[in-house]
């Protein structure tokens, strides 16, 4: 493929086009852009106003934001919303098309957990420990568990439901959790995938229950990098 010219689309949308009919290449030209992709993940549990995706994608400057948000809903990615009572805020919407991007986010994010340069310990999210969660379930070790846990993630809820051999993330508490796990992104990756003691986490509820939903996940294993003679 090759990445050449520069055409100007409706409105201000100025990008590089490929000029290439595989449907890969459109798909870079609709999400290959700088934070484009870390922002649709954010959207996938549900609406984001703009306050929350500049904290929960740090390093995008505000005129950055801006501009992204308005290419993805020029693209018919993203929708703006308004949100009920009491928040009452304009925020943002992944469109329907848009969340079929979800499995490709998940996909990608397993693909490159295998580098040898993915280092776990970095900043995270909620959102994307949650999404780990869909991407890391390892169905061995969860083979007959059919139960909700309840996450609070720097103030953010959601509700993870185990069954099948699979994890569906919700945001916000179901009524029906067992138990909850309260903390920091980065607490939570540490106990599930650097084996940090779980301490440092808040838990509500069925406490055995949500130790034993800590230890569902496995990481992939790490390719093996092709080295020159010494």
């Amino acid at each position: 493929m090759q990445l050449e010219k520069v055409t100007s689309r409706a409105g201000s949308e100025t990008k590089r086009l490929y000029d290439d009919a595989c449907g890969t290449a459109h798909g870079l030209e609709l999400v290959g852009d700088r934070w484009t992709l870390l922002l649709m993940r954010e959207l996938i549990y549900g609406p984001r106003r703009f306050s929350d995706l500049r904290r929960d994608v740090p390093g995008i400057s505000a005129n950055v934001l801006s501009q992204r948000l308005e290419d993805l809903e020029r693209r018919g990615l993203l929708a703006k919303v308004r949100l009920p009572p009491p928040a009452a805020r304009d925020a943002y919407q992944a469109t329907p098309w848009g969340l079929e991007i979800k499995p490709v986010i998940i996909e990608l994010g397993r693909f490159a957990a295998r580098s040898p340069g993915h280092d776990p310990s970095l900043p995270l999210s909620p959102t994307s420990i949650m999404m780990s969660f869909e991407t890391m379930i390892d169905a061995k070790k969860a083979r007959g568990v059919d139960q909700r846990i309840g996450f609070i993630l720097n103030g953010e809820p959601f509700t993870a439901r185990v069954r099948k051999g699979r994890v569906r993330v919700t945001r916000g508490l179901s009524d029906e959790r067992a138990a909850d796990i309260t903390g920091s992104p980065e607490q939570v990756a540490a106990v599930v995938y650097g084996g940090a003691p779980a301490e440092g986490l808040a838990f509500g509820g069925d406490e055995a229950l949500a130790r034993r939903f800590l230890t569902l996940f496995t990481l992939p294993p790490k390719v093996e990098t092709a080295r020159g003679p010494s």
